[in-house]
């Protein structure tokens, strides 16, 4: 598979496990877009829900001009400092979404990153909320759902929180 053809795999699934989840989720808890990058996914989730509290958090924020949050609404720093911040803002259990696409071609780095956030993000996830993320996640308290979505394995992932 060429490049092209991977991120356009990638952007698809995306895409389409972005516009399942704005359906999925209950009505109330916040959305969380970590790893703002330009901009895309962040257009599209205010997008799909209008009115809804939409967090982004990046370390260095370059995104797209109209693709900016509201005053207050981004977190800039490192996820390892702003994230605990939030949590003792919103609380445990706030979100009823977060989508995070932060990894990088260095696989390793990733793994661990991804171990590291692990628990933050588990802490932030309220009952029955989705996690979806470019790679796998530890998360006792959430199920490994992306079986029943139709993006191919290992291509993305998506949790629920159990309890």
């Amino acid at each position: 598979m060429t490049r092209l053809d991977s991120a356009i795999r990638r952007l698809t699934a995306q895409r389409d496990l972005l516009n399942w989840a704005t359906q999925a989720i209950g009505p109330t808890g916040l959305v969380l877009e970590l790893g703002l990058g330009n901009g895309r996914t962040y257009d599209h989730l205010r997008d799909r829900l209008p009115g809804r509290e939409i967090y982004a958090f990046e370390r260095s924020p370059s995104a797209h001009p109209d693709c900016y949050p509201p005053e207050g609404y981004l977190l800039v720093g490192d996820l390892f400092d702003t994230l605990p911040a939030f949590i003792e803002r919103h609380g445990r259990g706030a979100a009823a979404l977060i989508h995070i696409d932060i990894g990088s071609g260095n696989e390793a780095a990733n793994r661990s990153l991804a171990l590291r956030l692990s628990p933050l993000l588990e802490a932030l996830l309220q009952p029955g909320a989705l996690l979806l993320g470019d790679r796998a996640f530890s998360m006792p308290a959430c199920r490994d759902i992306t079986s029943r979505t139709n993006v191919p394995e290992g291509r993305y992932f998506v949790y629920r929180r159990e309890d």
